[in-house]
């Protein structure tokens, strides 16, 4: 893989990757040799049975999972689980469209869905580690929906399943969302249809799409009660510029465009002829579903109502007003919610 100021170990890692070989999408494009970058927690015990799975979101790596969830005493303990967190494809570090060689990557990389991610961290844990069951599968937002797909697909390989801050089926109100943060992009006209030189050429298309995630990722609470100055910044202008530009600015748009795709598309209901209740019905997994209060993207309303079509699940909702972005872990409050939450899920019988 290319190495890139951004995409590498020094600030990611420590990752392993695995190659699944050719992989064939539903969109009917080809990945020729993609390759997964994942780290592990823990270890597997001789049963096979301990083994979590935590994908990622949109733009987060392995890294963050690590630092926000996962750590002894926490639920996500690896000294009693073997932890296995999956980069998702197009995150910068798994196979993506920055680090796929002409004529296949840049702006040329081919349609991915969530089911294409979940069916490839299937081939790896499989594969790899001769799993067969897996003791929980939790992640939020785009990790969520990968959540759900995990449910929905191999119902009898996931005994409990946490989506936290996503849903099963992308809505339209969210689907719109995305659609702005992909036009903050590419009508920057350094983009060049993608066919630009450095990430850093695109930064004003960068520096807008910085800005809407401040507007949604955040909430009106998180401004209103001034949490940025909690978070150690001295303004609204200082919090983004140097903490949502800082984190965005560096990263290859059309990377961003590849997951921002892929989450617009998030529906499992296409496994049942978009029935989502047939779909979500098929989840054998005792889940908690965990939505955010103060959540722009993904509001409570919209994850109770298909907490209500899946069998043996109940609805968790976690209290901060950071909203969205409340997933980074600024506020301990939430954390704490969450490891709880996750201590009851993996306590009780699946």
């Amino acid at each position: 893989m290319t190495e890139h100021a951004y995409y590498n170990q020094a600030i990611h890692g420590p990752y392993e990757t695995h190659s699944i070989g050719d992989h064939v999408l539903e969109e009917g494009g080809t990945i020729r040799g993609c390759t997964l970058a994942y780290a592990t927690f823990g270890t597997l015990n001789a049963a096979k049975d301990n083994a979590i799975l935590v994908p990622t979101w949109y733009s987060g790596t392995t890294k963050i999972m690590e630092q926000v969830y996962i750590g002894a005493g926490r639920a996500l303990d690896p000294a009693k689980y073997f932890i296995i967190a999956i980069n998702q494809i197009g995150n910068g570090l798994s196979t993506s469209p920055h680090n796929t060689p002409f004529p296949g990557g840049g702006p040329n990389f081919p349609r991915v869905r969530i089911g294409d991610d979940v069916r490839a961290q299937h081939k790896l844990i499989t594969e790899k580690f001769g799993i067969e069951k897996l003791a929980l599968v939790v992640g939020g937002s785009m990790g969520a929906q990968q959540t759900y797909e995990w449910a929905v697909r191999y119902p009898d390989m996931v005994r409990r399943a946490a989506p936290i801050a996503g849903t099963a089926k992308n809505t339209p109100h969210d689907y719109l969302f995305a659609e702005t943060l992909i036009e903050a992009i590419t009508s920057d006209p350094a983009f060049k249809g993608g066919w630009y030189g450095s990430p850093l050429e695109v930064h004003q298309g960068l520096r807008r799409h910085a800005k809407m995630w401040a507007v949604m990722g955040w909430s009106t609470e998180f401004f209103q009660q001034d949490r940025i100055k909690a978070l150690g910044f001295s303004s609204v202008d200082d919090f983004i510029t140097n903490f949502m530009n800082g984190y965005f600015g560096v990263m290859e748009p059309n990377d961003l465009l590849c997951m921002a795709w892929k989450w617009q598309h998030g529906d499992v209901s296409r496994h049942t002829g978009g029935d989502l209740k047939a779909a979500l019905g098929r989840i054998k997994a005792k889940t908690f579903v965990m939505p955010i209060s103060t959540d722009m993207f993904f509001p409570p309303a919209d994850c109770a109502a298909e907490q209500k079509l899946i069998p043996n699940s109940e609805l968790r909702v976690l209290n901060t007003i950071d909203g969205h972005l409340g997933l980074f872990g600024t506020d301990a409050g939430y954390t704490e919610q969450v490891d709880k939450h996750l201590r009851e899920l993996l306590a009780s019988a699946a």
